[in-house]
């Protein structure tokens, strides 16, 4: 892919996994939307899914990989499908594409390897390298670019890129941030960002956050000198140290009301007239919210 894409404005989709469960994919355990990978009667919901994503404007895609990650199918006694789901996130992504005949790219979703947003990687970091590469693996035929995917620490972000270096393949890295404007960590978002300019990142995105925590950073987005961008989720709130149960995490999270397709749209213009190259949603973001805000790249 050209290292430049995001050099202009571009459009993201909003978020699979949600989306996946919000058209009727009752979660296997805490797989959340990747249940979709497991039964092939959910294929076509992934698919479209996408589909709706690319015609409602998306310029880019993510795999439906975020609950697919290893540790996620140890905890639900299904780590022996590990490579069949994963390779199946990026074919029904590139199934999608190759049905819209438009020349949407698609992003490599490589999530948290431990727990999402916990800076805490755990004792064993080769499970957490080892992770992110064999998640690499077997999305990397079918994907334009990786994904580093709600990041929560500067070490997270590290060990991701290092595990990845070898397929020589661009990547976006998603930084989540919380109330104060910092990561899980406690690492100012903008310290973080300077650190990792230094790995070339086609792009640095504030990742699955509320309107009000992208608040925090305003400041800080003129001094960052590679593309910068932002997925902007819809819970109510998610609060520290929480961590997945069997059900939809809209059942604790909560889904806010007011953050509206045409509120979504105001606060993509507010943010691209900020300097915001990269725009799109994450949980909770629909097509409708895509659908809004197409114009503006």
């Amino acid at each position: 892919m050209d290292k430049n894409f995001f050099n202009k404005v571009r459009i993201l989709d909003g978020g699979m996994g949600q989306e996946i469960l919000n058209r009727g994919v009752k979660p296997h355990g805490t797989i959340w939307g990747a249940t979709a990978l497991l039964h092939k009667k959910y294929h076509q919901i992934v698919v479209n899914a996408h589909l709706d994503f690319i015609k409602a404007g998306a310029e880019v895609i993510v795999t439906n990989s975020f609950g697919s990650r290893k540790r996620r199918l140890i905890e639900n006694n299904l780590e022996k499908k590990f490579n069949e789901l994963n390779i199946t996130a990026g074919k029904l992504a590139a199934k999608a594409v190759k049905k819209s005949k438009k020349n949407t790219l698609i992003a490599g979703s490589l999530p948290p390897q431990n727990f999402t947003y916990f800076a805490d990687l755990g004792d064993n970091l080769n499970f957490i390298k080892d992770g992110f590469f064999q998640q690499a693996k077997c999305l990397n035929p079918y994907v334009d670019f990786f994904y580093l995917d709600v990041m929560s620490s500067l070490k997270e972000c590290e060990i991701g890129i290092q595990s990845i270096k070898s397929f020589k393949k661009e990547f976006l890295i998603g930084i989540h941030i919380r109330e104060n404007g910092k990561l899980p960590s406690g690492e100012k978002f903008i310290s973080v960002v300077k650190k990792l300019e230094k790995y070339n990142p086609i792009g640095i995105l504030a990742s699955c956050v509320s309107i009000e925590n992208l608040d925090q950073i305003t400041k800080d987005i003129k001094k960052i000198k590679v593309p910068f961008g932002f997925k902007i989720n819809a819970f109510e709130h998610i609060p520290a140290g929480w961590k997945p149960d069997a059900n939809n995490p809209k059942v604790q999270l909560g889904t806010r009301h007011d953050l509206n397709p045409k509120k979504f749209l105001n606060v993509c213009k507010k943010f691209k007239k900020l300097g915001a190259k990269i725009i799109g949603g994450c949980c909770e973001i629909t097509p409708a919210h895509i659908k809004q805000i197409k114009n503006l790249s």
